[in-house]
């Protein structure tokens, strides 16, 4: 399997910090670093402009700490993460924000070694899964994928056909799930959508935006090698550089 480099984005505080994780990262070339920051704030806007697959994070710093910045991200979303910081009392809390690991400074190279073989195993895994889309199933072994979707609106409940769907957004633990003119909040995650929806009609075009490919119009390249998705109604979506490659063979721009 032919894999991309691991995007990575450094946010600490403290100068030093970061240098010490350039340093433990410097014999692992499979990783670009693409970014540092040194507060939450800086790092929200470094996640959606750099779209990195890991983040190296520190618990402790000026203004939201580490785990309210993870709250603020969609859970879709996240990238892999793992926590630097000073302080072992926060390693179970780290775990249950879903984290891959939780490296005490000072690093430790051979620990530091360890976490990124961690890494390395979860960023092969989300690759394979892509891979597996991407390859033509025996018709007879096909799974059963979703033809409709029932969503409560009110007292009552919307049967949607999953062929009607132009796009759909993860919000937080539930889906915006956009027909025509009318939106639907669904309480379901983006992930388990994926598990349920035919990946050959639907194509994930962002961390947190799945699309009909029957209601793509037009690819625009932009600058620095993003992109955007028109759909015939005229909507206009970011097709993002980390679901570039799997959009161009799924479109058939080869």
């Amino acid at each position: 399997m032919n894999m991309p480099p691991i995007r990575t984005l450094l946010v600490d505080d403290e100068v030093l910090a970061r240098l010490a994780l350039r340093q433990a990262l410097a014999t692992h070339p499979d990783v670009e670093i693409v970014g540092e920051c040194g507060n939450a704030a800086e790092a929200l806007q470094a996640i959606a402009a750099l779209e990195p697959a890991l983040i190296f994070l520190d618990i402790r710093m000026p203004g939201a700490d580490g785990f309210k910045l993870l709250h603020r991200l969609q859970p879709d979303a996240l990238p892999m993460v793992v926590f630097a910081t000073a302080y072992g009392q926060h390693a179970l809390r780290a775990f249950d924000a879903n984290a891959l690991d939780y490296v005490l400074k000072p690093i430790k190279q051979e620990r530091f070694d360890q976490t990124m073989a961690r890494v390395r195993k979860q960023w092969m895994g989300l690759h394979a899964r892509t891979e597996k889309m991407l390859s033509t199933p025996n018709p007879s072994l096909a799974p059963k994928y979703a033809q409709r979707i029932s969503v409560r609106t009110g007292e009552n409940i919307r049967v949607i056909a999953v062929q009607d769907i132009d796009w759909i957004r993860a919000d937080g633990n539930y889906v915006q799930i956009h027909v025509g003119c009318t939106s639907y909040l669904h309480r379901e995650t983006l992930r388990h959508l994926l598990d349920t929806l035919d990946p050959s009609r639907f194509l994930r075009i962002h961390r947190g935006t799945l699309v009909n490919v029957e209601r793509i119009r037009e690819i625009h390249p932009l600058f620095q090698g993003g992109a955007e998705v028109v759909l015939h109604n005229g909507t206009h979506l970011s097709l993002s550089r980390r679901f570039r490659t799997h959009a161009r063979h799924a479109l058939g721009m080869l």
